[in-house]
């Protein structure tokens, strides 16, 4: 089975790459690192105005209707690219209130996300990403004692960050209560909906994460000279970098595969394999750069870190193995 993308999904594929590339996200990185979101607020209303949020959402609260594919295709490109931001967590947020048999929440959070006035941070985890910029901060919990099984709720804005491996992903604990939203077994099931959404996100933003990584390092070893010659002419130098890119190429197919499918099976495989992947790229990367490489200073260490904190995101990869093993059981 050959997984190949048509005229129209490269050609927002490249849209996309074109006017990320014209917004020197480096910047917009180490801006959002330090709290400051406006360059970030303004790459974000860019993105949302290309459809990206949309393609999460149903027709009938503003969006495109559920597009995982170029959902997928659109997550490489802000992967390549490094953009900060809730991205996945707007993306899962999306998918679990579209899945709420309540359409309440939807019909009043929805259109917001998918036109890009709101961003959400959701988690399966202890931190909230970015809830400091997150309009809608929802948790998903299950009480000891709740008369109606698990809970989503709107929780208050957060106080100070929390220290994080990836400077640009600022996590924060979300206090217990706020608003609810909705209880019972249809938020159980609509947030396991959200949690397949999230890591389909996050292995796409892996894979591009791991290509600029490779992209970057081919370009430096053809630069960078030893005993007169460029390094990039090395044998073991050339195999390293062979390694990373079938690696990376592998992992391609898979995501495309898991888009089709939906499947919780399939879209922890994809995770797995693309952060895998991109985490093999970062540790090439690096070695080839030497001590420069994880310098604050050198744009490689914010693909580098990001590489690194994908890797758990949403499900480490033994916790996704046991999805794939179990033939995809979905908890929250």
């Amino acid at each position: 089975m050959r997984f190949l993308l048509d005229a129209e999904q490269l050609a927002f594929s490249a849209s996309l790459d074109a006017m990320l590339t014209a917004a020197d996200t480096p910047s917009v990185i180490r801006d959002w690192s330090r709290g400051e979101h406006t360059s970030g607020r303004a790459l974000w209303s860019r993105i949302c105005e290309a459809g990206v949020f949309a393609l999460a959402v149903p027709e009938e609260y503003g969006g495109l209707g559920a597009r995982p594919v170029e959902l997928a295709v659109a997550f490489v490109e802000l992967g390549r690219h490094a953009v900060p931001g809730p991205l996945v967590e707007t993306v899962a947020a999306a998918a679990l209130l579209a899945g709420l048999d309540d359409t309440g929440p939807a019909k009043r959070l929805l259109p917001a996300l998918a036109s890009g006035e709101s961003a959400a941070s959701l988690t399966p985890g202890p931190y909230a990403l970015d809830a400091d910029m997150a309009d809608v901060r929802l948790t998903v919990s299950d009480p000891p004692g709740a008369p109606h099984g698990a809970e989503l709720r709107l929780a208050p804005p957060p106080g100070r960050p929390r220290p994080s491996l990836d400077p640009a992903r600022r996590l924060f604990t979300l206090a217990a209560g706020g608003e609810l939203l909705a209880a019972g077994p249809q938020v159980a099931e609509a947030a396991a909906h959200g949690l397949t959404w999230g890591r389909l996100a996050t292995a796409a933003q892996a894979l591009g994460v791991g290509l600029a990584l490779l992209d970057r390092t081919v370009a430096y070893v053809k630069q960078r000279s030893q005993f007169g010659v460029p390094i990039g002419s090395f044998q073991a130098v050339k195999h390293q970098l062979a390694d990373a890119k079938i690696a990376l190429e592998f992992a391609r197919p898979v995501l495309l595969g898991a888009a089709l499918t939906l499947a919780p099976a399939d879209v922890a495989a994809a995770k797995v394999t693309a952060c895998e992947a991109a985490y093999a790229t970062a540790r090439t990367a690096l070695q080839l750069h030497g001590a420069i490489g994880y310098t604050a200073e050198y744009d490689l260490s914010l693909w580098l870190t990001r590489a690194r904190a994908l890797r758990t995101a949403w499900g480490g990869p033994r916790e996704c193995r046991a999805v794939v093993v179990s033939g995809g059981d979905r908890r929250w």
